[in-house]
This record gives structure tokens, sequence and C-alpha cells, in this order.
């Protein structure tokens, strides 16, 4: 059995351990940081931008990697994920914001070869509307994860492109605020995404995804119009079916006639035949027989270019269409 004292001497060398390791870690994380400084310096990002930005983190943060290693892992239905995503309070709120916003919006959509339905459906999923855009640091979050190096390489990439959206000095590393993992502002960017899609709506000379409304709408809607979108064109609808259809023929990448679809037995929401007999359009019934059904045509797919998910891009059409058709 131990004595007190072997007891206190193994406390104080553990407590020395942790100190150590702890001593250890800033070391290398300040390492680390050198290394950003010295590859965005490289790159022509100003020193002074480069102290300031990185002056918003001094070490990992414990939140960020708690939230990245502890992601839940479950599987939705798409019932549970649209009841999740699009409740009423949701389609309420968008009515009222876009009866403020439309005059603005619509002129905005219309320049990026865009249209309304498909802008304020991506607002409305990724920020509420503006409302959640993220309270942490691009900085230290993109530092955080850059420096834990399950996908380093990643996300230094994307830190060193948020020093070169500081240096243009669209906002103020201050002001530079996300999620957990790096996405900015009310469309939720990646700094890459920003670099390439983000655009000045409001004509003061700056990008900023954060406060400014109409850049907000200019960012989302250029997004989707170098994406392909067709502006004036549906991203689908939901449709009935008077019989069961394999699954083996759904799927986006199956795509028909909607002539060809009819004689299969699917018809719009209402039973009625579509209006058109040559679209083109796939059909989607992603929790299986007996359940809601959708026709999808091109622009669900330059949906799916902002998040790769069927029932991301579901989402986003319902609520656009539910707010600004």
């Amino acid at each position: 059995m131990l004595n007190r004292r072997s007891l206190i001497v193994s406390g104080a060398m553990a407590l020395g351990g942790a100190s150590f390791a702890r001593t250890a870690q800033g070391a290398d994380y300040d390492a680390f940081l050198a290394g950003v400084r010295a590859e965005a310096l490289a790159q022509g990002v100003s020193a002074s931008v480069i102290n300031r930005a990185l002056a918003q983190t001094k070490q990992p943060n414990p939140k960020v990697l708690k939230l990245d290693r502890h992601q839940p892992e479950f599987t939705l239905t798409w019932a549970q994920y649209r009841d999740r995503v699009l409740p009423q309070s949701r389609f309420d709120k968008g009515l009222d914001v876009y009866s403020q916003t439309a005059s603005v919006m619509g002129p905005i959509s219309q320049r990026f070869g865009c249209d309304d339905r498909v802008v304020m459906g991506i607002w409305g999923i990724e920020s509420g509307f503006g409302a959640h855009t993220g309270t942490f640091s691009v900085i230290d979050a993109l530092a955080t994860l850059a420096f834990d190096g399950r996908r380093s390489s990643f996300f230094r990439s994307e830190l060193l492109k948020s020093l070169q959206i500081l240096n243009s000095g669209d906002i103020a590393p201050e002001g530079m605020l996300g999620g957990y993992a790096g996405a900015m502002g009310q469309p939720q960017f990646m700094p890459s995404a920003y670099l390439r899609y983000a655009a000045d709506g409001d004509g003061d000379g700056r990008r900023n995804i954060w406060t400014s409304t109409p850049d907000v709408f200019a960012s989302i809607a250029n997004y989707m119009g170098r994406s392909g979108w067709l502006a004036g064109e549906p991203w689908g609808q939901e449709v009935s079916l008077v019989e069961n259809i394999p699954a083996s023929s759904m799927g986006r990448n199956n795509t028909s006639t909607l002539g060809e679809w009819m004689m299969r037995g699917v018809r719009r929401k209402d039973g009625e035949p579509f209006s058109r007999m040559d679209i083109r359009g796939a059909l989607l019934q992603p929790d299986g027989p007996g359940t809601q059904a959708f026709m999808v045509y091109h622009n669900f797919n330059v949906i799916r270019r902002y998040n790769p998910s069927d029932f991301y891009a579901l989402a986003v059409g319902l609520l656009g269409s539910g707010i600004a058709s």
C-alpha cells in the first residue's frame, strides 16, 4: 500500500506531467501558428492583418474539438427531417421576411440569373433568415481544426483563405463569425466558397455576408447562377403515384419525360396530368412505397451543388416555393 508521502510525490509528478503536456501543446500550437503566418505572408497577406487575425486564437479551442469529435450519428427518415427543418413557423417567418425584402431581393436575383424562391429557401435553411449565423471566431475554429490533425490539410487551406478574405477588407477579424467548423455568416459559406461566390449586393465595394442582407442575397444568387440555375424553371414538385414504381427506377439520375412517367402512373399531387409532356424529370420517394413522392428537375441538382443531400435540396425547394411562389 502506498503511504501518504508516496501519494504526494505521485500526485506532484502527475501534475508536473500535465503541466508539461500543456506547455508542450502550447509550444506546438505557437509553432503551428508561426507556420501559418509564414505561409500567409508568402501569399501576400499583410503582416498587420495576420497579427490581428491570429490574435483571435491563443490555444486549441476545446469546445470546437468536442463538437467536431462528437457529432451525433443517427439517420433520419425524410419525414423526420422534413418535420425538423420545415416547421410551419419557418414558413410563417419566411413569408413575413419576404414581404419586407422582396423589393431588394428580386432585382438582385435577376442580376445573377437566379430566382427569389431558391434564395429564400437556402437563406431560411442555413440561418433561419439570418437569425442564427454562429458565434465562433472563424479564425479560432479553423486554426483549432487545422492543428488537430484529423483533417488538417483541408482546414489549413480554409484558414489561409480566411486570411485572404480579411486581407481584402470585407470584414474585420473580430466580426468574422460562424459555426464551429468555419462556415460563415448568413449563407454559411466556407472561406473557399466565399472567395468563389461572395458578391456585393449593396454597392459599397465589400462582400459582407454577415450583416448586409443585399450581400447575402447576391452571394446566394451568384452561387446558384454560376452553378447552372435555370431562371424561371421549377426545381421539382410533389406528385402522386397511381401504382407503385420499383425503387430501381427512381433516383435523380433516372430521368424520363413526364409523358413517359405518366404512362407509369405518375400524376401531379392533385391527381391531374402534367401540363407538359416533354420535360425530363426524375422520381424520388425517399421513405419508400406509400410515402411522399417528388418529381425533380435540373434545378434540384443545382441546389445539391450547395449541399449534396437530397433531403437538403427538397427542403430548400419546398421552403422557397412555399414563400416566394
